[in-house]
């Protein structure tokens, strides 16, 4: 069985959680015996190698052998009718945009005409020329989905939607699209009215929806319409292989540390561990937070911090990767997920690698993994504060709650996930 899978990153080159996903998706499959070809926009110019056995494809490494370029204008032409009314643009920021219908601009392939070979570039990243960058994507969408030998098309996420659907027009091969997060995930109720139309044009052409929870699953029906008997859940997993061990790494300091790692976005609820942390210094002296992340709240957070005379305990160390992560969790003694909205949250998995005990959101798909795990209701600043300082408190309720997660998520794997999602695509073929 052959997949053509289309992603936006891929390690080491990711932005959060989808890049980690992508990669686990990907390893699981092929242990299962299926053959993945892994679509990217760009290598960033760099040698990427796979640990896996996968065939990694960047698009700007494509040479189309028909002239897509009348195709490449319209997009250009369309991109920058909107870009001088747009800010920046990443599916890990918090919307600023108004509900304005924003008119798609993939399916435009459709008048190619075959004369000369071209390359199309691409950043490969998430700034303002987002919109073309799908575009153009779709555009290798179709080619690929015109000259590969693949059985089924896989997508990641909104920014591939427009490429998988292509591909499946080009083919006739079925499409399954994964959603790894919404737009109500990351804007709440103002949404970007071009992200949610593109989401939702790629689930109504979707021959099977893969949602990463049944957190998911509910707001694709509520929020899209989408018919129930679409969309298979399979939960994420984590590599167990890939982190350092405890042992040897030194702690920094002799406080107590409470971590916070992820984008710093309205997503994210990065405001409300903070008003926490305010919370348990007036109770706890022997403790420092650190907020790991990068993000559109950050500026403001940082603001708060000062307001709240907390910076002396209050550390923001900026996006983190690779090695850097693995130290932050093995240095750390508690692990809380405050989200508004968390599709999964695969980081909660990540802590408890590190014997790291945890406290998430009850909005969060992971909760339905880790039955066991310490939760909230994220706005409830008090009771996150007090549980916090529980856990600080009670070495003996920590370790108690390390293990019970440790071995809720002994079953969980990437090959098992792999294993699922292959039965999905063995429904068509």
């Amino acid at each position: 069985m052959k997949v053509l899978m289309f992603g936006w990153e891929f390690p080491p080159f990711i932005s959060g959680g989808l890049g980690v996903a992508s990669h686990g998706i990907a390893e699981g499959l092929v242990n299962n015996g299926v053959e993945v070809t892994f679509v990217i926009p760009t290598k960033m110019k760099q040698a990427l190698v796979p640990d896996i056995n996968i065939r990694l494809l960047a698009a700007d490494e494509v040479a189309l052998s028909l002239e897509f370029d009348r195709a490449t204008r319209e997009y250009e032409l369309l991109s920058k009718e909107i870009e001088e009314k747009l800010l920046p643009l990443s599916p890990y920021y918090t919307s600023k945009f108004s509900r304005e219908t924003i008119g798609h601009f993939f399916g435009k392939t459709d008048f190619i005409y075959p004369t000369k070979r071209t390359i199309l570039d691409f950043a490969g990243n998430y700034g303002h020329d987002i919109f073309l960058e799908v575009g153009k994507y779709s555009i290798i969408g179709r080619y690929l989905g015109a000259t590969c030998d693949f059985d089924v098309i896989h997508s990641h996420d909104w920014v591939t939607f427009p490429a998988g659907v292509e591909a499946k027009k080009a083919s006739g091969k079925p499409l399954v699209v994964h959603i790894h997060a919404t737009e109500f995930d990351r804007s709440g109720e103002n949404i970007n009215q071009y992200v949610y139309d593109t989401e939702r044009y790629g689930m109504e052409n979707a021959d099977k929806i893969i949602a990463v929870s049944y957190y998911t699953k509910n707001i694709i029906i509520n929020r899209y319409g989408i018919q129930e008997g679409k969309i298979e859940v399979v939960h994420n997993a984590v590599d167990k292989e890939s982190h350092l061990k405890r042992l040897g790494i030194k702690k920094p300091l002799k406080e107590k540390i409470v971590l916070f790692l992820g984008r710093v976005t309205m997503q994210k609820g990065p405001d409300y561990f903070l008003e926490a942390a305010k919370l348990v210094l007036e109770k706890l002296k022997d403790v420092r937070f650190v907020m790991a992340g990068s993000g559109d709240m950050l500026p403001k957070m940082i603001n708060r911090a000062a307001e709240l005379r907390i910076t002396d305990k209050f550390h923001f160390t900026g996006f983190l990767r690779g090695l850097e992560v693995e130290r932050m969790y093995a240095v750390s003694d508690l692990y809380v997920m405050p989200s508004v909205s968390e599709p999964f949250g695969i980081s909660a998995f990540e802590a408890l690698l590190y014997d790291v005990p945890i406290i998430i959101s009850k909005r969060a798909g992971v909760a339905e993994v880790l039955r066991d795990a310490m939760m909230v209701d994220f706005w409830d600043v008090q009771k996150l504060a007090d549980r916090i300082i529980a856990l600080l408190s009670n070495e003996e309720l920590s370790r108690d709650i390390v293990a019970r997660c440790q071995a809720e998520i002994q079953s969980i794997s990437w090959n098992n996930a792999g294993g699922k999602i292959k039965a999905v695509y063995q429904q068509f073929i």
